[in-house]
């Protein structure tokens, strides 16, 4: 219902907010869609900020690994990774944030507190990484933290946690809902390198954790379970403490 529905942002966003939602949305997502994807995700969003405040946060997808893995052939330390790393998320931020066409600032923030003071002027605000040793997912997990979020959502490539990769283990099964506990302890087993792939990464999920935030992971593939995410009617992964 919400696909094509016309919006007006209004002049001051901070007026009639009913929640804070935060979106980490996976690289490989985004970055896999044609224009009209692209247009489809940014209404999408734009329908969800008509009464809420929006924060997504980008990933770098296969174009951070691609750079990721040419600079460890030429030695780079995981720190310089990690910051090439961020230029991907933030080139498909920028990306977003064009095709959201002047409802998000077409500059990403590259802070949290740019990300914040965005936020007084925009109901949307779209951002990439922020610093080394800290994958998108962590940073989703820190706005949520700074912006005390109602949700967040991470809309990645697949449709929720399992009990193990689903990719290498036929036997894998999805959880459907878990605590915030058990997800960091299930995380923590997890490597935690520049471009590592997980449905949520350790740090994020210590995060998570610590601050007790309401956190759904959905397939973010199918544009709606953006908003299925929000009304409960998504077939992904609850997280509650």
């Amino acid at each position: 219902e919400f696909i094509g529905k016309s919006y007006e942002l209004p002049r001051y966003p901070t007026a009639g907010i009913r929640m804070i939602l935060v979106y980490s949305l996976g690289g490989s997502v985004l970055a896999s869609q044609d224009p009209a994807g692209l247009k489809r995700y940014a209404e999408t969003l734009g329908a969800i900020a008509s009464e809420n405040q929006v924060y997504v946060v980008v990933g770098g997808g296969a174009l951070a690994r691609e750079c990721i893995k040419r600079a460890r052939g030429v030695g780079a330390s995981e720190a310089l990774c990690d910051s090439i790393g961020i230029l991907a998320t933030r080139m498909n931020a920028t990306l977003l944030a064009a095709a959201l066409a002047g409802s998000a600032p077409f500059r990403v923030p590259e802070s949290y507190d740019d990300a914040l003071e965005a936020s007084k002027t925009h109901r949307i605000v779209v951002m990439g990484g922020v610093s080394p040793g800290q994958t998108t997912d962590a940073v989703a997990a820190l706005i949520a933290e700074y912006a005390r979020a109602d949700l967040l959502v991470i809309a990645t490539s697949v449709n929720g946690v399992y009990t193990s990769d689903p990719e290498k283990d036929p036997g894998a099964a999805k959880i459907s809902k878990m605590s915030a506990e058990d997800l960091a302890r299930m995380m923590s087993q997890l490597e935690l390198k520049a471009g590592s792939r997980s449905p949520v990464d350790p740090l994020a999920a210590k995060i998570i954790e610590r601050s007790l935030i309401p956190t759904v992971v959905v397939d973010g593939r199918d544009v709606a379970n953006l908003i299925r995410a929000i009304d409960g009617t998504h077939n992904g992964t609850e997280i509650r403490s």
